[in-house]
């Protein structure tokens, strides 16, 4: 219901209420004839339809208001006929001007499927014949006379092949369709190989982008077959194709094609009635060729955590990234868009074999060995950082000689580092071997700096991230960039970065992904005043003052979403108070996807209103090279 609804129900309830506005008998009577000869023209099709459940739900509920139609129609032809009489004359059970037979036209015949399975194809042709029986019931019901189809003369279209492999104008010519909709499967980059990657191929071309989940073929070919034809076409898809690098191998071309969309359901969760309770995270984007007349565009914008009902938030335009915002296309960057934005890298690599990191279990070995003990750090990886749990490292940058003759310990450890780097793979590892006390990649910031988690649950509603002193060493499971006044920490603490990285930003299943290129590279923030820029830094220093007040809490514990400390909040919202002030102006913000809409127009106008938006690293290098 909430692919059909926006796609067609919504348009053919507000035309029955039109035509049946108050005004002249006669001429209302004309408008809802004209409506209900309507109804059966429209032709529907499902190009991955499964058992057929979007073809008998869009079947259900078209022939309700068909009958709302008829009730209305035969109302007004009673109260016509009452007045030719001169009395105030209203039909009972049985007694009516027109013959149902002839006056309920929709059929199962203008409904179109495509399924790839034997069957399911035929579930769905029988399954829609049981929802025309019970329509024509409740037909019967309210007209008072049994109606039945019999002998059956029509049946839902239902063809049996891959969709992606077959012409859809062989189904169902596409000067004879009027919508498109569905639920096309699903499957992410890593899991496609074989036919499902043949199928790809078709569509895109054997040099697709890697990142296009298996449902952009249904979107390719659509676009093949609606063109610029009067076409509105509405699919469920996994929300991938709406974040990071899959945006623009998808989007672009359709977007160049003439494509807009016309509606969407942001992500929400999607759990199956089946045992098990299976849930997938998608979205609903309904789209049309520009040539068509539609003013109106929807967004249904889900709770954190896309559990819940929507709320309805009319727009101007809706970008590939569902979000109220010109059509842009956001790519990595190699170093910030933004003048004041710090440079963010991974943390250091040990490779290490278990040699140079230190468990809690071997803490007190290693802390009693007064040789290895000066070299203990506390370490900091993707658990330690989120759950504050206890780690180390043995930092041995400046290792002296004696130290290492002293210690047995840090012999047979660092034998160890070099006997799994001669045995590794890969060059970089192997080639470090003769350095086995050093991490085989080190980052470490000379200054405080900002530890951040490559990925966070779904429903935080803000990114957690904490500042280390220059003797923490941060791995490579985290990003890291230095931080010494404590801006930085403002920037991704606030309510502006996570619009940010949610809307345009990559996912681990439902999880927000962090990268450095794509979400902190490209963040849209102007360049601040030195005024702006203290007002940041002392906010944040707020923010860090109320995490402190409970001093042992980890992050996953201060930032679980239900139970965020009320100072903490407060502090996040003074936080955001300055960094909406900045990029928002005087606009009014009262949710994310404001945010986002406002960061899109600063990208816009960072890169050059638009020129650089589709610029990649080495497209640009032939730019620059050829002028």
């Amino acid at each position: 219901m909430r692919t059909i609804r926006p796609l067609f129900l919504n348009e053919l309830e507000d035309r029955l209420q039109r035509a049946k506005a108050p005004g002249q008998r006669r001429e209302r009577l004309n408008r809802l004839r004209a409506f209900r000869n309507h109804l059966p023209a429209l032709r529907f099709f499902d190009p991955a339809c499964g058992c057929g459940n979007f073809l008998i739900l869009a079947y259900r509920e078209i022939r309700r208001v068909e009958l709302e139609t008829l009730r209305a129609i035969r109302q007004d032809e009673a109260d016509l006929l009452g007045r030719e009489k001169g009395a105030k004359w209203a039909p009972t059970a049985g007694q009516t001007t027109f013959d149902i037979s002839l006056e309920s036209q929709v059929n199962v015949g203008q409904f179109y499927g495509i399924e790839i399975e034997e069957f399911p194809a035929r579930i769905a042709e029988t399954a829609i014949h049981l929802v025309d029986h019970q329509a024509n019931l409740a037909l019967s019901e309210e007209f008072g006379e049994y109606y039945v189809r019999l002998p059956i003369a029509d049946t839902a279209h239902i063809t049996v092949a891959n969709a992606l492999r077959l012409d859809w104008n062989d189904v169902l010519p596409a000067d004879d369709c009027d919508y498109i909709l569905g639920n096309p499967p699903f499957s992410g980059q890593g899991k496609i190989a074989g036919d499902q990657s043949n199928d790809l191929d078709l569509i895109w071309g054997s040099k697709r982008s890697r990142y296009l989940d298996y449902v952009t073929g249904w979107y390719g070919k659509a676009r093949q077959y609606v063109g610029d034809k009067p076409i509105k076409a509405a699919f469920v898809s996994t929300n991938s194709i709406c974040q990071g690098e899959a945006v623009a191998p998808l989007w672009e071309p359709l977007v160049s094609a003439g494509f807009r969309i016309d509606f969407a359901h942001t992500t929400f969760l999607w759990t199956s009635e089946a045992s098990g309770k299976a849930g997938v995270h998608v979205v609903i984007i309904g789209f049309s060729h520009k040539k068509i007349e539609n003013s109106r565009k929807t967004l249904y914008v889900y709770p954190l955590g896309g559990r819940g009902e929507p709320t309805e938030k009319t727009v101007t335009r809706i970008n590939p990234y569902l979000a109220d915002a010109a059509d842009v296309f956001v790519r990595p960057r190699t170093t910030p868009l933004a003048p004041d934005l710090p440079q963010v890298v991974y943390g250091s690599k040990p490779a290490d074999g278990g040699g140079l990191l230190v468990s809690p279990d071997e803490y007190d070995e290693i802390a009693a060995d007064p040789h290895a003990a000066k070299y203990l750090r506390r370490f900091i990886g993707a658990r330690e950082l989120i759950y504050n749990e206890d780690r180390w490292c043995l930092w041995l940058t400046d290792l002296k000689p004696a130290d290492l003759r002293g210690s047995s310990i840090l012999r047979e450890r660092l034998s160890r580092v070099r006997e799994f780097r001669e045995k590794s793979p890969k060059r970089q590892t192997n080639e470090m071997a003769d350095t086995p006390g050093l991490f085989v990649e080190i980052r470490q910031p000379h200054t405080p700096y900002l530890a951040i988690p490559a990925h966070v649950g779904e429903s935080r509603p803000f990114y957690p991230v904490t500042r280390f002193e220059r003797d923490v060493i941060v791995g490579n499971h985290n990003f890291l960039c230095a931080d010494p006044d404590g801006f930085a920490f403002g920037i991704i603490s606030s309510s502006m970065f996570m619009a940010w990285q949610k809307g345009i930003g990559g996912r681990i299943r439902a999880d927000p992904r962090f990268s450095n290129t794509l979400t902190w590279n490209t963040f849209p923030l102007a360049k601040v005043t030195p005024q702006t820029r203290e007002r940041i830094i002392s906010a944040s220093h707020e923010l860090l003052d109320a995490r402190n007040v409970q001093p042992d809490a980890s992050l996953d514990e201060l930032y679980e979403p239900d139970a965020i400390p009320h100072h903490l909040i407060a502090a996040h919202r003074a936080l955001d108070k300055v960094i909406d002030h900045e990029l928002a102006g005087r606009r009014t913000v009262r949710h994310n996807i404001d945010r986002l809409s406002i960061l899109f127009e600063h990208f816009i106008s960072l890169e050059g209103a638009g020129r650089l938006t589709t610029e990649t690293p080495s497209s640009r290098k032939r730019r620059v090279q050829s002028r």
